[in-house]
Order: C-alpha cells, then sequence, then structure tokens
C-alpha cells in the first residue's frame, strides 16, 4: 500500500472524525504509451497492474509485464507498466482508450465489434465441497479489512474448494477488487506451476465485466452475494464458466 487507502473526515455536525475510503485516478501506461485511467483506491496498486492487464489481455502471463513504477502526481497515480516487445507490438495493434469507473460498462471500448471480439479461454468450473459457496461468504466479511473500518467497499476473495478462503482485495469498485485479486494470485503463483483449483467469491452483484475478467484469468467459478445480470448469465454460459448469484442467507442460486 502506498497512499492512504483511508482518509480521516468530519462530517458537519459530527462529534468526531470518520474514515472514509479514497479513491483516486489511477492512469496505466505501457511502455509509455497512455493504456487507461481508472478510479480505484490506493492500495494494493503493483496487484491492481498485474491483474488488471492479465484480464484485459494486455499480457497473457505475469512474465511478459517486466516492471511496474508507481509514481503519485497531484492528480493522480501513474502505474508504468513495462512489457516485452512482443507485446507492446500487440498493444498497438489493438490500442484502446479506456475512461475506467468504479460502476458498470466495458472500460470504454469503443465499438460493438471491440464488445463482439472478446473471447477468452474456456474455463474448467472445480468440484465443491458441499457447503463451500456459503462458507466462503460467512468468512469473506473477516477478510474485508478496510470495509470494516469505512465502509463503501467490495472484495474478491479466492477460496478453495471446501470454500476456505486464501487471499482477499479490496476496492471502492468491484472490478478493481477483482483486478487485485488476478494480480496477486499471478504474482503468488510459483513459475510453471499448475492451476490451484478453486473459485472467486465477491461481495457484490454479479456483471458481464466480472465474469469475463474471471474468465481471462482462467478462473472457472464465479460466486457473488448479490444478482446477476442477463449479460453475465449469457457470457458465463458461453464460456462454460459457473455462475452463481444471491450466495448469501441460506441461499444459493446457480444461472450457468
Amino acid at each position: 500500500m502506498h497512499a492512504s487507502a483511508l482518509l480521516k473526515f468530519r462530517p458537519p455536525g459530527a462529534p468526531a472524525d470518520e474514515e472514509v475510503a479514497v479513491e483516486v485516478p489511477v492512469a496505466l501506461t505501457v511502455n509509455g504509451v497512455s493504456q487507461a485511467v481508472m478510479l480505484a483506491t490506493p492500495a494494493d496498486l503493483e496487484d491492481f497492474a498485474l491483474g488488471f492487464a492479465l484480464a484485459e489481455g494486455w499480457i497473457r502471463h505475469r512474465g511478459e509485464l517486466l516492471d511496474v513504477e508507481l509514481t503519485e502526481r497531484t492528480e493522480g497515480i501513474e502505474l508504468a507498466l513495462r512489457v516485452t516487445a512482443a507485446r507492446e507490438q500487440g498493444l498497438k495493434l489493438r490500442r484502446r482508450q479506456l475512461a475506467g469507473r468504479t460502476g458498470c460498462g466495458l472500460c470504454g471500448l469503443e465499438s460493438l465489434a471491440d464488445f463482439a471480439s472478446l473471447q477468452p479461454p474456456a474455463v474448467q468450473p472445480p468440484e465443491l465441497a458441499p457447503g463451500a459457496l456459503a462458507r466462503a461468504m460467512a468468512a469473506l466479511p473477516r477478510a474485508q479489512v478496510l470495509n470494516a473500518r469505512c465502509g463503501g467497499l467490495h472484495a474478491a476473495a479466492w477460496c478453495a474448494p471446501d470454500g476456505t478462503l486464501r487471499l482477499a482485495r479490496e476496492d471502492v469498485g468491484r472490478h478493481n477488487a477483482l483486478d487485485k485479486l488476478i494480480g496477486a494470485r499471478a504474482a503468488a503463483a510459483a513459475p510453471h506451476a499448475g492451476e490451484e483449483p478453486g473459485f472467486v467469491a465477491m461481495s457484490s452483484r454479479a456483471s458481464h465485466e466480472l465474469v469475463h475478467k474471471a474468465a481471462m484469468a482462467g478462473i472457472g467459478l464465479l460466486a457473488c452475494v448479490s444478482a446477476p445480470s442477463s449479460l453475465a448469465i449469457q457470457t458465463a454460459e458461453r464460456l462454460g464458466l459457473q455462475l452463481w448469484a444471491f450466495v448469501r442467507e441460506a441461499r444459493a442460486t446457480r444461472y450457468a
């Protein structure tokens, strides 16, 4: 964590300060070329850079990201990614300018043709132990350290097939939280190691973009505490990703 993820703020008339989640513009450049500006919580930003690059297809594996340099500026934070020459050439062929938000969207895709061309690899859902989804969701609040202090942050957690939480990341944006988790998993994985079985549990609704990012990272099951969208369901069906939603209060509904 570099810049503080929480800020002291005293509401008008309040007797004491409260903590609020910080949200700042985070610009991502690749080999000196601007690629995206996202609004994010300034925590675990190296994970965010790696995860975003993987989820967006800028790189195919962590070895293609050579370095990340973080610079705090007056107007926000810059993450300068340095990738291999081969990946730089690939980015030049399909360069996109992204205007990131913590809400919905497709990260500024310029046309419907761009949307149709997004083709993550097919994924394989894991075999779950009975009660795994409920166990993961019950443990998720304990992993939300920042959210416990101020509220307003989403969490994405990597869970073992029995529902045990292995790793979690937080952000004001649910998409950013998943990017950070993807990056943290990639950074922690041993080189040439096999894919660890498991699934992702999230504190948010299930959107198309979450499904797409999960699939791009080779994740075969996504479980969300709230509702799915129709496009999220359709995308999960097309990619073979198992999608569960409304995982709460002793219930869970499988949508794909």
